[in-house]
């Protein structure tokens, strides 16, 4: 039986889920967390490094919920504030300098939405790194690996390969708080997902992400090695890459998105 689209939103945000921190000690070796924006604070819903992918140095950057509600609390249930997003991209451009890929792995519902993250410029931050992903001049790789809401999520994913997990969502916003927009009922939530197309299927047919990773055997080391392999088979191929060919194909891969007569001539005009 095949799941419903709240099936997968479910599944996306069960607390049993391999986490950011699960991922980065599951693939990597010898990562070395670095801390702090040099502006206000550090992040703990952001957490972020350089670690080992087998003989190549990354900077491994996840957004991380916990498991606990102790944990949860402590890392604002994975909802960044600012300073998390510009702690980010300090990483990221530290990674451009020295010419190591950047692995991101994005779970969140949602940039934080208190005030105290508005007087701090949440929106500025996420639109920064929007703007300086677009022109980094390394190899970037995100991995949606539960929840991919909205600007909290895109500000870790404009990258060269976007992948997902197969019970992963992507959406612009929450199918509760879309039903609670357009019918003033949360409860309506199913359908909503169902009407936002937030599967990992859709955003495969939609060019929103190259590739879609199965879930059998989650969270033990045949899962890690799967992903492990995936990642060092892809960042061969980026590295191949001279800067500008990086950064044209980068462009141009969000460029084709939403655009029907592309998508169009890539499926022989089958819509």
């Amino acid at each position: 039986m095949s799941k419903s689209a709240y099936d997968r939103v479910r599944a996306a945000r069960d607390s049993k889920r391999p986490t950011g921190l699960d991922y980065i000690r599951g693939i990597f070796t010898d990562f070395f967390e670095l801390h702090g924006d040099r502006r206000f604070s550090d992040d703990a819903a952001i957490v972020g490094g350089v670690a080992e992918l087998e003989d190549t140095p990354v900077t491994v950057i996840a957004i991380e919920k916990g498991h606990s509600t102790r944990e949860r609390m402590a890392r604002s249930f994975g909802a960044p504030n600012p300073e998390g997003y510009r702690k980010a991209l300090r990483l990221m451009k530290q990674a451009e300098k020295f010419h190591r890929p950047v692995i991101c792995f994005v779970d969140t519902s949602g940039a934080y939405c208190g005030i105290g993250a508005e007087e701090r410029g949440q929106g500025q931050a996420i639109a920064e790194n929007l703007m300086e992903m677009m022109t980094l001049k390394t190899p970037i790789i995100s991995l949606l690996v539960g929840e991919g809401g909205s600007g909290g999520a895109l500000a870790l994913s404009v990258a060269d390969r976007v992948w997902m997990m197969e019970n992963a969502i992507y959406s612009v916003i929450s199918p509760e708080g879309c039903a609670s927009i357009l019918w003033k009922d949360s409860a309506r939530a199913a359908e909503a997902a169902e009407s936002l197309k937030l599967t990992a299927e859709d955003a495969l047919r939609g060019g929103i992400v190259e590739r879609i990773l199965p879930e059998s055997d989650m969270g033990k080391a045949s899962f890690f090695e799967m992903i492990r392999t995936g990642l060092k088979k892809e960042l061969a191929a980026l590295g191949a890459l001279s800067t500008e060919e990086l950064l044209e194909q980068r462009y141009m891969r969000f460029r084709r998105i939403g655009d029907c007569s592309a998508q169009a001539e890539e499926t022989g005009g089958q819509q």
